[in-house]
């Protein structure tokens, strides 16, 4: 997974934690966190995220997690946003901080899904804003997403806060698949 962000933004670790497969139960159980109204899931996951990630000290050395925010119209319709769900699971097992007012999503123009590598990078270009560097600041962030394909949303949040000063940036993600 951390080949996907290299010469492309500065990561320092990247993992998840199944290879997701469309159509698998690990599929069906990310269906059910985004679309039927489950965000007692997203804690369940972020939970076991965070345990089976500590036996590694991947938590080691991360100030605080960075959930990649949706945009407020899609959060208001689901009336949850998945990645924060899951962050709050392992904020629950790992008692590292939750940030979440320091990025904001711009639009939402449509679903990655369908969308081959290049139109992913597309869709998302300039769609997250730093809205506070100073919570930011001089930390090591731990971004969470639910699914890593093609890296374009984790790549276009880190874009949006690599300046920021004295930040560090790694990734979390439930699953990881080929595109």
């Amino acid at each position: 997974m951390v080949q996907l962000f290299w010469h492309l933004t500065p990561i320092r670790r990247a993992a998840a934690l199944v290879f997701f497969e469309p159509h698998s139960e690990m599929a069906q159980i990310i269906y059910k966190l985004k679309y039927a109204q489950r965000p007692d899931i997203g804690e369940d996951m972020g939970r076991l995220m965070a345990t089976e990630m500590k036996y590694g000290n991947f938590f080691e050395g991360i100030d605080a997690l960075l959930p990649v925010p949706l945009e407020r119209k899609r959060q208001r319709q689901r009336g949850y946003n998945q990645s924060e769900q899951l962050a709050i699971g392992i904020s629950q097992a790992t008692e590292l901080p939750i940030i979440s007012k320091a990025l904001s999503r711009k639009r939402f123009v449509q679903s990655q899904t369908q969308l081959n590598r290049r139109e992913r990078q597309e869709n998302v270009k300039d769609i997250f804003h730093l809205e506070n560097a100073s919570l930011l600041k001089n930390k090591h962030v731990l971004l969470i997403d639910d699914i890593c394909t093609t890296g374009a949303t984790l790549i276009a949040c880190t874009n949006a806060i690599k300046a920021v000063e004295g930040i560090r940036i790694s990734v979390l993600t439930y699953g990881f698949t080929k595109s």
